[in-house]
């Protein structure tokens, strides 16, 4: 029986050269990638934010006893 090598998705040396890429990026992790500090700051900020938000608007509506329904 003689396997059947698959075909790679990337070349070889275009994957050493990523790889050499990224290793040499002195940053955490996650933020290595081009698009990284979108994904990884910008929408955990933008959820934390709208979450306080919303949490002091209902604070603020319940000690004033706006919104109650009959």
């Amino acid at each position: 029986m003689s396997q059947t090598e698959e075909v790679p998705f990337r070349p070889r040396e275009k994957l050493v050269e990523k790889q050499k890429y990224f290793q040499s990026i002195h940053k955490h992790t996650y933020l290595k990638g081009p698009m990284d500090k979108i994904t990884s700051v910008a929408i955990p900020l933008a959820l934390a934010g709208t979450c306080l938000f919303l949490i002091g608007r209902g604070i603020y509506n319940m000690s004033h006893g706006i919104g109650k329904k009959e």
